[in-house]
Protein backbone atom coordinates (compact mmCIF):
# COMPACT_ATOMS: atom_id res chain seq x y z
CA UNK A 1 0.00 0.00 0.00
CA UNK A 2 1.64 3.24 -1.10
CA UNK A 3 2.68 5.60 1.68
CA UNK A 4 0.21 8.90 2.41
CA UNK A 5 1.51 11.74 0.83
CA UNK A 6 0.30 14.00 3.42
CA UNK A 7 3.02 13.97 6.12
CA UNK A 8 5.28 15.31 2.72
CA UNK A 9 2.84 18.25 2.21
CA UNK A 10 2.33 19.31 6.05
CA UNK A 11 6.18 19.12 6.09
CA UNK A 12 6.03 21.45 3.17
CA UNK A 13 3.80 24.07 4.96
CA UNK A 14 5.68 23.54 8.25
CA UNK A 15 9.12 24.24 6.57
CA UNK A 16 7.67 27.41 4.38
CA UNK A 17 6.61 28.88 8.05
CA UNK A 18 9.86 28.86 9.34
CA UNK A 19 11.51 29.79 6.45
CA UNK A 20 9.29 33.17 5.77
CA UNK A 21 9.93 33.83 9.66
CA UNK A 22 13.70 33.51 9.03
CA UNK A 23 13.47 35.56 6.32
CA UNK A 24 11.52 38.10 7.67
CA UNK A 25 14.07 38.43 10.56
CA UNK A 26 17.13 38.54 8.64
CA UNK A 27 16.18 40.90 5.85
CA UNK A 28 18.47 43.72 7.47
CA UNK A 29 21.22 41.49 8.53
CA UNK A 30 24.33 41.16 6.18
CA UNK A 31 24.52 37.31 5.55
CA UNK A 32 28.70 38.00 6.50
CA UNK A 33 27.07 39.46 9.79
CA UNK A 34 28.11 36.46 12.66
CA UNK A 35 24.33 37.38 14.13
CA UNK A 36 22.93 36.45 10.59
CA UNK A 37 24.82 32.34 11.03
CA UNK A 38 23.54 32.57 14.86
CA UNK A 39 19.56 33.38 13.49
CA UNK A 40 20.31 30.41 11.15
CA UNK A 41 20.72 28.29 13.39
CA UNK A 42 17.95 29.35 15.51
CA UNK A 43 15.57 28.48 12.23
CA UNK A 44 16.86 25.29 11.48
CA UNK A 45 13.33 23.13 11.37
CA UNK A 46 13.87 20.53 14.12
CA UNK A 47 15.70 23.59 16.16
CA UNK A 48 13.16 25.70 15.69
CA UNK A 49 10.22 23.16 16.01
CA UNK A 50 11.90 21.64 19.26
CA UNK A 51 12.10 25.56 20.67
CA UNK A 52 8.46 26.43 19.50
CA UNK A 53 7.50 22.91 21.86
CA UNK A 54 9.21 24.42 24.61
CA UNK A 55 7.91 28.20 24.36
CA UNK A 56 4.22 26.93 23.44
CA UNK A 57 3.59 26.89 27.50
CA UNK A 58 4.14 30.60 28.40
CA UNK A 59 0.55 31.03 25.74
CA UNK A 60 -3.08 29.45 26.07
CA UNK A 61 -5.58 29.76 23.58
CA UNK A 62 -9.11 31.03 25.03
CA UNK A 63 -12.29 31.68 24.18
CA UNK A 64 -12.64 33.82 27.15
CA UNK A 65 -10.07 35.61 28.92
CA UNK A 66 -9.53 38.07 32.06
CA UNK A 67 -6.88 40.71 31.05
CA UNK A 68 -9.55 42.95 29.36
CA UNK A 69 -11.86 42.91 33.12
CA UNK A 70 -7.99 44.74 33.75
CA UNK A 71 -4.46 44.91 32.41
CA UNK A 72 -2.76 43.39 35.21
CA UNK A 73 -5.11 40.92 36.05
CA UNK A 74 -3.20 37.07 36.30
CA UNK A 75 -5.96 34.87 36.90
CA UNK A 76 -7.63 31.95 35.12
CA UNK A 77 -8.24 32.19 31.63
CA UNK A 78 -11.05 29.26 30.19
CA UNK A 79 -11.39 27.50 26.38
CA UNK A 80 -14.78 26.17 26.07
CA UNK A 81 -16.10 25.02 22.68
CA UNK A 82 -19.80 26.60 21.94
CA UNK A 83 -21.40 23.24 22.15
CA UNK A 84 -19.77 22.61 25.97
CA UNK A 85 -21.85 25.91 26.74
CA UNK A 86 -25.35 26.35 28.06
CA UNK A 87 -27.23 27.15 25.19
CA UNK A 88 -30.50 30.01 26.16
CA UNK A 89 -32.43 31.95 23.72
CA UNK A 90 -29.96 35.20 24.57
CA UNK A 91 -27.05 35.90 22.27
CA UNK A 92 -23.88 34.45 23.71
CA UNK A 93 -20.96 32.49 23.00
CA UNK A 94 -22.62 29.23 22.33
CA UNK A 95 -23.91 30.77 19.42
CA UNK A 96 -20.45 30.40 17.69
CA UNK A 97 -19.99 28.64 14.59
CA UNK A 98 -17.48 25.31 14.16
CA UNK A 99 -15.18 28.19 12.39
CA UNK A 100 -14.61 30.36 15.14
CA UNK A 101 -11.59 31.96 16.16
CA UNK A 102 -9.59 31.61 19.77
CA UNK A 103 -8.10 34.45 21.25
CA UNK A 104 -4.40 33.94 22.17
CA UNK A 105 -3.07 35.57 26.17
CA UNK A 106 0.08 35.04 27.41
CA UNK A 107 3.60 36.14 26.74
CA UNK A 108 3.46 38.28 23.35
CA UNK A 109 7.11 37.35 22.58
CA UNK A 110 5.76 33.92 22.09
CA UNK A 111 2.96 34.58 19.43
CA UNK A 112 4.87 33.10 16.22
CA UNK A 113 4.02 29.69 17.86
CA UNK A 114 0.31 30.51 17.79
CA UNK A 115 0.74 31.02 13.64
CA UNK A 116 2.53 28.48 13.35
CA UNK A 117 -0.38 26.19 14.68
CA UNK A 118 -2.74 28.36 12.86
CA UNK A 119 -0.94 26.85 9.26
CA UNK A 120 -3.83 25.05 7.49
CA UNK A 121 -3.28 21.92 5.43
CA UNK A 122 -6.64 20.47 4.16
CA UNK A 123 -8.93 22.28 5.67
CA UNK A 124 -7.52 21.73 8.77
CA UNK A 125 -5.02 23.58 11.08
CA UNK A 126 -2.45 22.41 13.02
CA UNK A 127 -3.63 22.89 16.09
CA UNK A 128 -6.74 21.15 15.08
CA UNK A 129 -4.51 18.28 14.20
CA UNK A 130 -2.42 18.29 17.34
CA UNK A 131 -5.86 18.32 19.44
CA UNK A 132 -6.49 15.01 17.75
CA UNK A 133 -3.00 13.40 18.36
CA UNK A 134 -2.55 13.27 14.60
CA UNK A 135 -0.49 10.47 13.20
CA UNK A 136 0.18 12.84 9.86
CA UNK A 137 1.18 15.29 12.20
CA UNK A 138 3.26 13.25 14.23
CA UNK A 139 5.02 11.90 11.00
CA UNK A 140 5.52 15.49 9.91
CA UNK A 141 7.27 17.24 12.62
CA UNK A 142 10.02 14.17 13.30
CA UNK A 143 11.18 11.11 12.16
CA UNK A 144 11.79 10.41 15.68
CA UNK A 145 8.60 9.42 16.96
CA UNK A 146 8.92 10.03 20.41
CA UNK A 147 10.10 13.41 20.13
CA UNK A 148 7.43 14.43 17.52
CA UNK A 149 4.84 12.91 20.04
CA UNK A 150 6.26 15.03 23.10
CA UNK A 151 5.74 18.14 20.73
CA UNK A 152 2.46 17.28 19.40
CA UNK A 153 1.69 17.24 23.47
CA UNK A 154 3.01 20.12 24.13
CA UNK A 155 1.16 22.11 21.25
CA UNK A 156 -2.01 20.39 22.10
CA UNK A 157 -1.77 22.05 25.64
CA UNK A 158 -2.15 25.51 24.14
CA UNK A 159 -6.12 25.30 25.27
CA UNK A 160 -5.33 24.22 29.00
CA UNK A 161 -5.20 26.54 31.82
CA UNK A 162 -1.26 27.26 33.19
CA UNK A 163 -3.04 26.80 36.83
CA UNK A 164 -5.18 25.59 38.90
CA UNK A 165 -8.84 28.12 38.51
CA UNK A 166 -7.79 31.38 40.16
CA UNK A 167 -9.41 34.75 40.48
CA UNK A 168 -7.03 37.99 40.90
CA UNK A 169 -7.35 41.38 42.99
CA UNK A 170 -7.25 43.19 39.87
CA UNK A 171 -10.27 41.03 38.68
CA UNK A 172 -13.46 41.95 39.08
CA UNK A 173 -16.16 39.76 41.17
CA UNK A 174 -20.14 40.13 41.90
CA UNK A 175 -22.59 38.27 44.19
CA UNK A 176 -25.71 36.59 42.06
CA UNK A 177 -29.26 36.06 43.57
CA UNK A 178 -29.27 32.34 42.75
CA UNK A 179 -32.20 31.90 45.57
CA UNK A 180 -35.41 33.70 46.88
CA UNK A 181 -33.77 35.20 50.08
CA UNK A 182 -31.63 38.48 49.50
CA UNK A 183 -30.90 38.93 52.95
CA UNK A 184 -28.86 35.14 53.20
CA UNK A 185 -25.47 34.99 51.96
CA UNK A 186 -25.79 31.87 51.48
CA UNK A 187 -28.66 32.33 48.44
CA UNK A 188 -25.60 34.08 46.46
CA UNK A 189 -22.67 32.70 44.19
CA UNK A 190 -19.64 34.71 43.96
CA UNK A 191 -19.05 35.06 40.44
CA UNK A 192 -15.72 36.10 38.55
CA UNK A 193 -16.64 37.72 34.95
CA UNK A 194 -14.50 37.01 31.85
CA UNK A 195 -14.49 38.36 28.73
CA UNK A 196 -15.70 36.45 25.78
CA UNK A 197 -12.89 37.54 23.24
CA UNK A 198 -14.33 34.71 21.08
CA UNK A 199 -17.58 35.79 20.19
CA UNK A 200 -16.11 39.80 20.45
CA UNK A 201 -13.86 38.82 17.50
CA UNK A 202 -16.92 37.40 15.77
CA UNK A 203 -18.94 40.16 16.04
CA UNK A 204 -16.39 42.74 14.92
CA UNK A 205 -16.00 40.51 11.74
CA UNK A 206 -19.57 40.85 11.23
CA UNK A 207 -19.22 44.59 11.73
CA UNK A 208 -16.31 44.93 9.87
CA UNK A 209 -16.97 43.31 6.68
CA UNK A 210 -21.05 43.80 6.34
CA UNK A 211 -21.81 47.48 7.51
CA UNK A 212 -22.44 50.43 6.12
CA UNK A 213 -18.78 51.87 6.21
CA UNK A 214 -17.05 48.58 4.92
CA UNK A 215 -17.89 45.45 2.35
CA UNK A 216 -18.71 45.19 -1.57
CA UNK A 217 -22.54 44.91 -1.06
CA UNK A 218 -23.21 47.53 1.72
CA UNK A 219 -20.43 49.64 -0.60
CA UNK A 220 -22.85 48.49 -3.60
CA UNK A 221 -25.67 49.22 -1.83
CA UNK A 222 -24.74 52.29 -0.86
CA UNK A 223 -23.72 53.13 -4.14
CA UNK A 224 -27.36 52.74 -5.32
CA UNK A 225 -28.97 55.10 -2.21
CA UNK A 226 -26.74 58.31 -3.55
CA UNK A 227 -27.53 57.41 -7.18
CA UNK A 228 -31.24 56.71 -6.31
CA UNK A 229 -31.19 53.71 -8.40
CA UNK A 230 -32.60 50.11 -7.93
CA UNK A 231 -31.04 47.55 -5.95
CA UNK A 232 -32.14 43.81 -5.15
CA UNK A 233 -30.20 43.57 -1.96
CA UNK A 234 -30.01 46.21 1.77
CA UNK A 235 -27.13 47.28 3.76
CA UNK A 236 -26.52 46.85 7.10
CA UNK A 237 -26.38 49.39 9.90
CA UNK A 238 -25.58 49.47 13.42
CA UNK A 239 -27.20 52.11 15.27
CA UNK A 240 -25.45 54.15 17.89
CA UNK A 241 -22.42 51.55 18.02
CA UNK A 242 -19.78 52.55 20.44
CA UNK A 243 -16.05 51.19 20.63
CA UNK A 244 -14.32 50.25 23.67
CA UNK A 245 -10.06 50.39 23.37
CA UNK A 246 -8.32 47.80 25.28
CA UNK A 247 -4.51 48.08 25.48
CA UNK A 248 -3.34 51.66 25.04
CA UNK A 249 -0.87 52.02 22.60
CA UNK A 250 0.31 48.26 23.38
CA UNK A 251 -2.95 46.10 22.17
CA UNK A 252 -0.98 43.16 22.02
CA UNK A 253 -0.42 42.92 25.66
CA UNK A 254 -3.90 42.10 25.80
CA UNK A 255 -4.31 39.20 23.50
CA UNK A 256 -3.35 38.10 20.12
CA UNK A 257 -7.02 39.16 18.45
CA UNK A 258 -7.51 42.35 20.34
CA UNK A 259 -3.72 43.19 18.54
CA UNK A 260 -5.25 42.55 15.11
CA UNK A 261 -8.53 44.66 15.88
CA UNK A 262 -5.82 47.46 16.81
CA UNK A 263 -7.51 47.35 20.44
CA UNK A 264 -11.00 48.15 19.18
CA UNK A 265 -14.01 46.32 20.44
CA UNK A 266 -17.42 47.37 19.16
CA UNK A 267 -20.15 48.27 21.54
CA UNK A 268 -23.89 47.52 20.67
CA UNK A 269 -26.19 50.59 21.92
CA UNK A 270 -27.90 48.81 25.30
CA UNK A 271 -30.32 51.85 25.73
CA UNK A 272 -34.26 51.06 25.61
CA UNK A 273 -35.77 53.08 22.81
CA UNK A 274 -37.08 56.85 23.36
CA UNK A 275 -40.05 57.67 22.29
CA UNK A 276 -40.24 61.29 20.77
CA UNK A 277 -43.34 63.10 19.40
CA UNK A 278 -42.85 64.82 15.98
CA UNK A 279 -45.44 67.59 16.13
CA UNK A 280 -45.25 69.13 12.19
CA UNK A 281 -45.17 72.71 11.90
CA UNK A 282 -45.05 74.66 8.95
CA UNK A 283 -41.80 76.63 8.37
CA UNK A 284 -43.60 81.06 7.56
CA UNK A 285 -39.68 82.42 6.93
CA UNK A 286 -37.11 79.82 5.88
CA UNK A 287 -37.69 76.36 5.22
CA UNK A 288 -33.94 75.71 5.93
CA UNK A 289 -33.94 77.48 9.00
CA UNK A 290 -36.47 74.99 10.50
CA UNK A 291 -34.80 71.63 8.78
CA UNK A 292 -31.61 72.41 10.67
CA UNK A 293 -33.13 72.34 14.07
CA UNK A 294 -34.39 68.59 13.45
CA UNK A 295 -32.36 66.85 15.77
CA UNK A 296 -31.15 64.43 13.13
CA UNK A 297 -30.03 67.09 10.86
CA UNK A 298 -28.08 68.81 13.19
CA UNK A 299 -26.18 66.07 14.43
CA UNK A 300 -24.78 64.69 11.11
CA UNK A 301 -24.12 68.13 9.97
CA UNK A 302 -21.77 68.53 13.09
CA UNK A 303 -20.64 65.30 12.67
CA UNK A 304 -19.82 65.55 8.78
CA UNK A 305 -18.34 69.04 10.13
CA UNK A 306 -15.78 67.62 12.82
CA UNK A 307 -14.87 64.57 10.28
CA UNK A 308 -13.85 67.45 7.56
CA UNK A 309 -12.36 70.14 10.06
CA UNK A 310 -9.63 66.85 10.99
CA UNK A 311 -8.32 67.05 7.25
CA UNK A 312 -8.65 63.75 6.44
CA UNK A 313 -6.37 61.83 4.16
CA UNK A 314 -7.61 62.34 0.36
CA UNK A 315 -8.40 58.44 -0.24
CA UNK A 316 -11.59 56.32 -0.90
CA UNK A 317 -12.81 55.79 2.61
CA UNK A 318 -12.75 60.02 3.16
CA UNK A 319 -14.71 60.06 -0.06
CA UNK A 320 -17.14 57.37 0.86
CA UNK A 321 -17.42 58.63 4.69
CA UNK A 322 -18.20 61.77 3.22
CA UNK A 323 -20.85 60.78 0.56
CA UNK A 324 -22.31 58.57 2.87
CA UNK A 325 -22.71 61.62 5.42
CA UNK A 326 -24.03 63.55 2.56
CA UNK A 327 -26.58 61.13 1.82
CA UNK A 328 -27.84 60.79 5.24
CA UNK A 329 -28.59 64.72 5.29
CA UNK A 330 -30.17 64.06 1.39
CA UNK A 331 -32.12 61.50 3.05
CA UNK A 332 -33.23 63.55 5.62
CA UNK A 333 -34.22 67.13 3.50
CA UNK A 334 -36.86 63.85 1.99
CA UNK A 335 -38.02 63.56 5.51
CA UNK A 336 -38.70 66.93 6.01
CA UNK A 337 -40.56 67.08 2.83
CA UNK A 338 -43.12 64.53 3.25
CA UNK A 339 -43.01 65.87 6.52
CA UNK A 340 -44.33 69.09 5.35
CA UNK A 341 -46.86 67.52 2.33
CA UNK A 342 -48.32 66.01 5.40
CA UNK A 343 -49.60 69.92 6.41
CA UNK A 344 -53.14 70.73 5.14
CA UNK A 345 -52.50 71.56 1.33
CA UNK A 346 -52.60 75.67 0.45
CA UNK A 347 -50.61 76.37 3.80
CA UNK A 348 -48.30 78.80 1.72
CA UNK A 349 -51.19 81.19 1.19
CA UNK A 350 -51.67 82.65 3.93
CA UNK A 351 -50.24 86.04 4.66
CA UNK A 352 -47.77 84.99 7.59
CA UNK A 353 -45.73 82.97 4.82
CA UNK A 354 -42.99 84.59 3.67
CA UNK A 355 -41.80 82.07 1.99
CA UNK A 356 -39.56 82.21 -1.39
CA UNK A 357 -42.01 80.80 -4.29
CA UNK A 358 -39.55 78.02 -5.26
CA UNK A 359 -39.74 76.54 -1.09
CA UNK A 360 -43.65 77.21 -1.86
CA UNK A 361 -43.89 75.06 -4.81
CA UNK A 362 -41.57 72.10 -3.33
CA UNK A 363 -43.12 71.97 0.88
CA UNK A 364 -46.96 72.54 -0.74
CA UNK A 365 -47.65 70.91 -3.59
CA UNK A 366 -51.07 70.56 -2.73
CA UNK A 367 -51.81 74.01 -3.30
CA UNK A 368 -51.85 73.63 -7.00
CA UNK A 369 -55.15 71.64 -7.06
CA UNK A 370 -57.03 75.07 -5.25
CA UNK A 371 -54.71 77.79 -6.89
CA UNK A 372 -54.73 77.63 -10.91
CA UNK A 373 -52.55 80.14 -11.13
CA UNK A 374 -49.92 78.33 -8.70
CA UNK A 375 -49.82 75.56 -10.65
CA UNK A 376 -49.52 77.57 -13.84
CA UNK A 377 -46.43 78.98 -12.22
CA UNK A 378 -45.31 76.03 -10.51
CA UNK A 379 -45.08 73.63 -13.48
CA UNK A 380 -43.08 76.94 -15.73
CA UNK A 381 -40.32 77.22 -12.39
CA UNK A 382 -37.49 75.46 -12.37
CA UNK A 383 -38.01 75.02 -8.34
CA UNK A 384 -36.10 71.94 -8.04
CA UNK A 385 -32.99 73.51 -9.12
CA UNK A 386 -33.21 76.82 -6.86
CA UNK A 387 -34.05 74.45 -4.30
CA UNK A 388 -31.01 72.65 -4.67
CA UNK A 389 -28.96 75.08 -4.85
CA UNK A 390 -30.31 77.20 -1.70
CA UNK A 391 -29.76 73.26 0.01
CA UNK A 392 -25.70 73.77 -0.95
CA UNK A 393 -25.86 77.32 0.29
CA UNK A 394 -27.44 76.15 3.77
CA UNK A 395 -24.95 73.33 3.97
CA UNK A 396 -21.44 75.91 3.28
CA UNK A 397 -22.67 78.22 6.03
CA UNK A 398 -23.41 75.55 8.45
CA UNK A 399 -19.92 73.73 8.02
CA UNK A 400 -17.80 76.97 7.88
CA UNK A 401 -19.81 78.45 10.77
CA UNK A 402 -17.15 79.06 13.67
CA UNK A 403 -14.78 77.12 11.26
CA UNK A 404 -11.01 77.14 9.73
CA UNK A 405 -13.23 75.09 6.75
CA UNK A 406 -13.63 78.24 4.62
CA UNK A 407 -15.29 76.51 1.73
CA UNK A 408 -16.42 78.13 -1.58
CA UNK A 409 -17.37 77.54 -4.83
CA UNK A 410 -15.85 74.20 -5.26
CA UNK A 411 -17.73 72.59 -2.08
CA UNK A 412 -20.93 74.38 -2.82
CA UNK A 413 -20.85 72.53 -6.38
CA UNK A 414 -20.04 69.44 -4.79
CA UNK A 415 -23.41 69.53 -2.21
CA UNK A 416 -25.50 71.02 -5.32
CA UNK A 417 -24.87 68.37 -6.93
CA UNK A 418 -25.96 65.44 -4.39
CA UNK A 419 -29.23 67.59 -3.38
CA UNK A 420 -30.15 67.92 -7.61
CA UNK A 421 -29.68 64.67 -8.26
CA UNK A 422 -32.69 63.71 -5.63
CA UNK A 423 -34.15 66.74 -6.43
CA UNK A 424 -34.53 66.33 -9.96
CA UNK A 425 -35.90 63.03 -9.83
CA UNK A 426 -38.31 63.76 -6.85
CA UNK A 427 -39.57 66.47 -8.96
CA UNK A 428 -40.30 64.34 -11.89
CA UNK A 429 -42.11 61.44 -9.85
CA UNK A 430 -43.99 63.87 -7.74
CA UNK A 431 -45.12 65.76 -11.26
CA UNK A 432 -45.83 62.44 -12.80
CA UNK A 433 -48.38 61.38 -9.67
CA UNK A 434 -50.17 64.66 -9.82
CA UNK A 435 -50.97 64.35 -13.66
CA UNK A 436 -51.65 60.60 -12.94
CA UNK A 437 -54.07 62.21 -10.02
CA UNK A 438 -55.78 64.65 -12.36
CA UNK A 439 -56.25 62.55 -15.12
CA UNK A 440 -58.38 60.30 -13.07
CA UNK A 441 -60.18 63.36 -11.79
CA UNK A 442 -60.95 64.83 -15.54
CA UNK A 443 -62.07 60.65 -16.50
CA UNK A 444 -64.63 60.59 -13.20
CA UNK A 445 -66.26 64.02 -14.31
CA UNK A 446 -66.36 63.15 -18.00
CA UNK A 447 -68.41 59.21 -16.69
Amino acid sequence: MPESPSPHLIRTVIDQFIHDRFATKAEKIEADDPKYLELKEQFEPQTWLGNAARRVNQLQVVTHSLKPIHPDAKGTNLYVEPDQLYSDPWVGSHCLPADFQGDVVGNAAALDVYKFLKQEWDGRSLLERALDFDNELITALSSNRAEAEGWVRAFASITEPKSDAASHTRGKQLYWLVGDVPTDDDHYRLIAPLYATALTQRFYEQVSLNTWFFGDENKAARKALRERTAYEGGYTSYANLAIQKFGGTKPQNISQLNSERRGENYLLSSLPPNWKSRDIYAPMQNAFRSFQRRPAVWQKVDELKRFLETDPAKNMYTRDYRDDLTAMLVDELMLFTFDMHSLTPGWTAGEKCRLALAEQYWLDPGRAELDAEFDAARRLSSWHEEVSTRAANWLNHQLNRKSPLNFGDVEHSHWRRRFDGVMKQFRRQLDDMQDALRDEYDEGDAA
